[in-house]
């Protein structure tokens, strides 16, 4: 089945329902920090549970050989969905965070060299920067930062400037989650290509809506989580290519990441279990590829355009309300809007919201040196998704109105 309206997809959410039986206002703009769920997943992690639930990889029995394949299912399910040439290039993690630590230590701090750089942007969320600091820090690495403009956009014309310097990974955000700016992975992946610099995406606000080919676009490792892909939290991705993932050392150390223990020494299993120690979060990765069949549902061409023109209105609106700044102007964007109101801290404009039933969030969005760049400390951002409506907007619209006379009387 396809869906090709809104009320259709806001269907498979129950949550609208509740709030509908309630009678309470709802208006969700808060899709950067978290997606919500639909019924499809919210029903195969309830299967897994109820009928089930067992340990996966070790026992015989039939609900065990069951959740194995789940499992193992769900893991080819994101191989398909980011076109990586195989399973095995596919590693469960917690979610982004994870998965940057988990390069951060084992190819940077495992592979990489006293003095060799890694190439970052100012506009990074604070877990792609914070890992790189920690690993720099403790391998005698540097850091080096992409040229940005006044206006939050990477000046790739400068990348030439930089190649010279031993870069040997380059980690970058492909949709900034405080600006919602595109960044231009195909110029930056085929610039490292020809110098034989890796690349890591952070694709946590892109994967749901913009799928990457990996092997067409070629960077060597993808992180993203499933909580902003209508997935459960808890659960992320991590894409690596298989050569780089094999000489990779581990990252955590325990059960069924080996093949071999003794008293003094261990081997390790093969990709991807080596990064998989323990118990892994098997409800949440059926829950996953769940989230995955059902974006397959979807109408994706209408919806982006749908959220294509919601994104402009939105603009528009917000535009012709006095006093209101939108933060950064973006050569390309996607569906995520940050703005100050005046000298209203963003804090107060996201509890007036609140009140009015309407999901906004407030702060500096884990973005501090972004923050800084645009010389605030914080801001309001509003974030949409494919369930939402022009009727939401006019809402935050309306109720943006109320807040600013509110503070000027």
């Amino acid at each position: 089945m396809i869906h090709t309206d809104i009320p259709a997809i806001r269907d498979q959410f129950p949550i609208f329902a509740w709030h509908r039986q309630e009678n309470l206002p709802f208006v969700y703009l808060d899709n950067a920090a978290t997606t919500l769920k639909p019924t499809p997943v919210i029903e195969a992690m309830h299967d897994y549970y109820s009928n089930y639930s067992s340990n996966i990889h070790r026992g015989l029995y039939p609900i065990a050989v069951r959740a194995s394949k789940a499992y193992e299912d769900a893991r080819v399910k994101v191989q398909q969905f980011f076109g990586a040439a195989h399973p095995e290039e596919i590693v469960f993690t917690q979610g982004t965070t994870a998965g940057i630590n988990l390069v951060a230590a084992a190819f940077a701090g495992g592979l990489l060299q006293p003095g060799d750089e890694i190439l970052l942007s100012p506009m990074e969320h604070h877990a792609n920067l914070v890992p790189w600091q920690q690993i720099s820090a403790h391998h005698n690495l540097r850091l080096r930062f992409l040229p940005m403009d006044a206006a939050g956009n990477l000046q790739l014309d400068q990348l030439d400037t930089l190649a010279d310097f031993p870069i040997k990974l380059i980690a970058i955000v492909h949709i900034s989650n405080t600006l919602g700016h595109i960044n231009d992975l195909e110029t930056i992946i085929a610039w490292a290509k020809q110098r034989n610099i890796r690349v890591l995406v952070d694709a946590a606000q892109s994967a749901a809506l913009y799928p990457m080919d990996v092997q067409q676009l070629g960077m060597d490792f993808l992180v993203c989580s499933g909580h902003k892909m209508y997935g459960p939290t808890g659960i992320g991705v991590l894409y690596g290519k298989k050569e780089l993932l094999e000489q990779m050392p581990p990252y955590q150390s325990g059960g069924d990441m080996i093949k071999k223990v003794g008293l003094y020494s261990s081997t390790f299993a093969d990709i991807p279990h080596k990064f998989e120690a323990g118990t892994p979060p098997i409800a949440a990765a059926i829950g996953l590829g769940a989230a995955l069949d059902f974006l397959q549902t979807l109408n994706r061409p209408q919806w982006l355009t749908h959220l294509d023109q919601l994104t402009d209105y939105t603009i528009r609106q917000l535009r012709e309300i006095p006093g209101l700044k939108i933060m950064g102007e973006a050569q390309k964007r996607s569906h995520i809007i940050s703005f100050t109101l005046q000298d209203i801290h963003p804090h107060d404009i996201a509890t007036f919201l609140a009140q009015e039933g309407i999901a906004i969030r407030a702060g500096h969005h884990c973005t501090q040196p972004l923050m800084q760049h645009f010389d605030t400390g914080a801001s309001a951002r509003a974030s949409l998704s494919i369930y939402n409506t022009q009727e939401d907007i006019d809402a935050l619209i309306q109720a943006l109105h109320h807040i600013q006379s509110f503070f000027n009387s």
